[in-house]
């Protein structure tokens, strides 16, 4: 019986997470007023999107007559772009996404939103979206985006998280957000995956406005959120400008090694629009090369 109570509550707890980041996704998305076409373009399919006029290379079979009927021009049907796409987030889900200072939202509750508005945006536009590794496989609808939240509303029991590379489709899209402050190397390890998978996407690092100006000043203790590292210091500032060095340096490792396996890289503080960066974020998964 106390199993099962214990079981039942943390659903309880694990569900009550979900009408707010869903209806916060959504209002987030709805923001960007894409519509439901917003990643419309031509291409093969049966819906139509415009008139255009008649080029010498376009059959004669194409031609819609009853519109250049109207007119001295010709002009040819465009139908709307229809292959979908899959797209696979990663979501960094350590313990150093819950970070925050002052009254902004964690990094982790950003970072969860900005995942959540784009799946959104994503599937709206006919998309299939899901996760890396196997537990949610790149799907369309609504019951994809519950699963897709509760997945995300978990926690990892380690500082950091590291890229999840399996389930990566040949010549799909992905994203990783993350704060990328723990070891690189597994960042590296994915994205020459993906590389070889012919994968694209984007990197999205997500900060707290207090981690880019290090306000720190005498006796500090610095701890990670686990509490697995420690470190005492009593004079803070003499810490700022190596923190700051490292962390400019750890900027361009990561847009080096975007540039070098075709992804985007972009950094977001937690004090900054969210729309602006889910506008980012989709433009960067639209890039084709």
């Amino acid at each position: 019986m106390t199993t099962a109570l214990t079981l039942r509550s943390q659903a309880e707890t694990l569900a009550a997470h979900l009408p707010p980041l869903l209806a916060e996704a959504e209002h987030l998305a709805a923001t960007v007023l894409l519509g439901d076409h917003g990643r419309r373009r031509a291409g093969t399919g049966d819906t139509f999107w415009q008139y255009r006029p008649a080029q010498t290379h376009d059959a004669a079979r194409s031609i819609d007559w009853r519109r250049s009927a109207r007119s001295d021009a010709r002009f040819v049907q465009d139908k709307e772009w229809q292959i979908a796409q899959s797209v696979i987030l990663w979501v960094d889900q350590g313990a150093s996404m819950g970070f925050a200072s002052d009254d902004h939202a964690t990094k982790g509750d950003r970072a969860r939103i900005l995942a959540m508005a784009l799946a959104v945006l994503l599937i709206r536009g006919g998309e299939r979206v899901g996760l890396t590794g196997l537990r949610l496989p790149p799907r369309r609808g609504g019951a994809q985006l519950q699963q897709m939240a509760q997945i995300l509303s978990e926690q990892a029991a380690t500082d950091h998280g590291s890229p999840d590379a399996t389930g990566l489709l040949p010549h799909a899209r992905a994203l990783f957000v993350s704060d990328f402050l723990g070891n690189i190397d597994g960042v590296r390890d994915a994205l020459a995956r993906a590389a070889d998978r012919g994968v694209k996407g984007a990197l999205l690092q997500v900060l707290d406005p207090q981690e880019e100006v290090f306000p720190f000043d005498g006796r500090t203790i610095f701890q990670s959120m686990t509490g697995s590292v420690q470190h005492e210091t009593l004079r803070a500032r003499d810490l700022k400008s190596r923190y700051l060095d490292r962390l400019a340096a750890r900027k361009v490792e990561l847009a080096q090694l975007a540039r070098m396996t075709g992804w985007q890289f972009h950094t977001h503080h937690t004090g900054q629009s969210a729309t602006q960066a889910l506008l980012w974020l989709y433009g960067a998964l639209e890039r084709r090369r």
